[in-house]
């Protein structure tokens, strides 16, 4: 009865060692796996997103599990930077083939006083109507972008004004968690490559 015992503690202990084991590898390859953008798992900033869409409608991260995240802050009237990040978040869409679907694009404008409801639906549709704008007031937008490192400035231009903003996007797995800081300079091939691991992690 002794050895009964003592044998089937043994395997209860070789199991437990085995299943810890391969959690340990699988994490292990987590780590090693090589991204385009910059890592950032496990900081302790930008763990979410809580504003409202142009519909009202509260939206974070959460909203979309199952899906990569793609976050990009921004606004209507900028002449370069933010029509080329969501022309290149079109084409990663492109890219990703049956698993674009997979990706939702978050457009969080750092503008929300010419940013209207109105004009922010009529600017990222002409994008891809699946985008989706986030609107706060300014004390909301602040807070978000301070989370999430985002540097923007109203620039005075005449008798109107521009905004001056960080052009990174942050990219979150399916399960919800921020995982890549991707910079304005890598291609559409590269962010795809980075959307494809989170969606088929090793």
């Amino acid at each position: 009865m002794t050895i009964f015992i003592s044998r089937c503690a043994l395997l209860v202990v070789t199991v437990a060692a085995l299943a810890l084991n391969l959690s340990g590898c699988k994490q292990q390859q987590r780590q090693a796996q090589v991204f385009n953008g910059i890592n950032v798992t496990g900081i302790s900033s930008a763990k979410d997103i809580h504003l409202p869409d142009i519909d009202g409608q509260e939206r974070s991260i959460g909203n979309f599990k199952g899906k990569a995240v793609m976050v990009f802050f921004g606004f209507t009237q900028c002449p370069d930077v933010c029509p080329t990040a969501l022309a290149r978040a079109v084409e990663v869409k492109r890219l990703l083939g049956a698993d674009g679907n997979r990706l939702q694009v978050l457009f969080v404008t750092v503008d929300p006083e010419r940013d209207t409801p109105v004009v922010l639906k009529q600017y990222l549709a002409a994008f891809d109507p699946t985008f989706i704008a986030l609107r706060g007031d300014s004390k909301r937008l602040a807070t978000t972008a301070k989370d999430f490192k985002i540097f923007y400035q109203k620039v005075p231009t005449g008798g109107s004004y521009t905004m001056d903003h960080s052009s990174i996007s942050y990219l979150f797995d399916p399960q919800g968690h921020l995982r890549l800081a991707l910079s304005h300079n890598l291609s559409a091939p590269k962010y795809a490559d980075d959307v494809r691991k989170l969606l088929h992690p090793i």
